[in-house]
This record gives C-alpha cells, structure tokens and sequence, in this order.
C-alpha cells in the first residue's frame, strides 16, 4: 500500500483514537495494532503510540479549559503516582519479546473490550465526592498500578482510571475524564522517556498519528461526554475482536 496512503489512514485512526481516549478510553486499541500493522515491531509501536497520547492530552486538557474545567492538585497528585509507576512499566514493555507481546495484546483488547461493555454502571448523581484523607490515599495506591500498566501497554488504561475515580472518588464523569486526562498526560512523559532512551519511537508515524489524536481529543473534550457513547461500543467490539485475533494468529 502508498506510504501516503497508510499515513492518510493512520491520522484518521488518530482521530478516532483521541475520540474515544477523551470520552472514555481505549483508542490504543486501534492505535496499536494500526502501527504494528504498519511494520513496526510491536515494541517500537507502544513507544511510537506514546507520542499521539502525550500531545492528545495536551489538547483534551487545553479543551476541558476552555469549557472551564481546570487541572486541580487531586488529578496532579494522581499523575505523580502514575507517573512513577509508568516508569517501571515501559521498563518491563521494552523486554518483552515481540511475540509475547503481541499475544499479551491480544489478550488485553479482549479483555478491556468486555469491561467497557459489561462494566457496572455507579449512580453517583447523590453522593459527595471523596477527594481528600483516606480515599486520596487510596487513589495514590491505586494510580501507582494503573500507571505501571499504562506504562507497559496503555490500551484501555482510560477505562480503569474512570472505574477507580467514579467508584473510590465519586467523581461524575466530566470531571474523571478532566482528571484522565491530565494523569495520563503526567505520566506519559515518563513513559516516552524510557521509549526515547531506548530508541524504541518512529517519529514520522508518531507525528502523524498525533495530529489525529489532538484533534479528535480537542473536539471530544469540548463536546458531551454522553453522545455517542454506544456507537463507539459497537465500533470498538467489531474493530478490536478481528484485530485481536490477527494479533494472537501473526507470528
């Protein structure tokens, strides 16, 4: 296929990617297969991917703010925590053979997939939001592992922060994906780090790739949380269950 072509099609996948990653998470589960697709080893693909989330959530944060919903200290003591666990986990990524971990992919899309379908749905409309004392402490905890697996894999990393903070924080969801956004944007930066350091990015495709991320993230993050959400569902299931199985039948 034109190289042209296959970067027209990778921007596209950006932008559905900062879509979903913004309203609710798993845009690497199109990014990912997508650069490895491309010709690029699978642990050159997690790296590369790293740059479209990092500047995707430059611009979903720069579109939350203009909505008027800011960064608060909560989200940057959670990016903190996720941050110093996104450097074991990119860590732990760059080892792992190519095989392995295509078929631990594999495993992940499917598995993220049935949470973001069958995921129990928290009725916080009436209840106080838990930021401070034992329940931040507790986020710490938790952000601390969620960044190790942002860090290894990123794909469906959204999803979880979502579940930690409607049901340890009870944040409503504009708000949890304010706060996403910026932990991811603190901790990929470590991420991209270790990437870097070990010379796993392509840059070229890690650009292109980005500006579809800031784009779909900067127009999702301006517009409602809730629409569209069961149509992305649907796109999502289709898409990741035949890239999956791709992924786990390739040697």
């Amino acid at each position: 296929m034109n190289e042209n072509l296959l970067l027209c099609i990778l921007a596209i996948i950006g932008f559905i990617a900062g879509v979903i990653n913004t309203l609710a998470g798993g845009g690497s589960l199109l990014t990912l297969p997508m650069l490895i697709f491309m010709g690029l080893p699978p642990a050159i693909a997690n790296g590369t991917n790293r740059i479209g989330i990092f500047i995707q959530s430059i611009s979903s944060i720069a579109g939350f703010k203009s909505k008027g919903i800011r960064p608060t200290s909560f989200g940057v003591y959670l990016g903190i925590s996720a941050l110093i666990g996104s450097l074991i986990g990119a860590q732990i990524a760059i080892d792992v053979k190519g095989e392995t971990f295509n078929k631990i992919l594999a495993i992940i899309m499917i598995i993220v997939v049935l949470i973001m379908v069958f995921k129990p749905k928290v009725n916080i409309q009436n209840l106080a939001e838990r930021t401070n004392g034992k329940h931040l402490w507790i986020s710490i905890i938790a952000f601390f592992f969620i960044g190790i697996y942002g860090g290894f894999i990123q794909a469906g990393v959204g999803i979880f922060i979502l579940l930690a903070l409607t049901s340890i924080n009870y944040l409503n969801l504009v708000t949890s994906n304010a706060v996403k956004v910026l932990v991811v944007f603190i901790y990929t930066i470590g991420a991209l780090i270790i990437f870097a350091y070990n010379n796993q990015i392509d840059y070229l495709y890690g650009f292109v790739l980005a500006f579809g991320n800031a784009t779909g993230g900067w127009i999702a993050s301006r517009w409602s949380v809730k629409k569209g959400d069961g149509l992305i569902k649907v796109f999502l299931v289709i898409m990741v269950t035949a890239m999956a199985v791709k992924l786990w039948l390739d040697n």
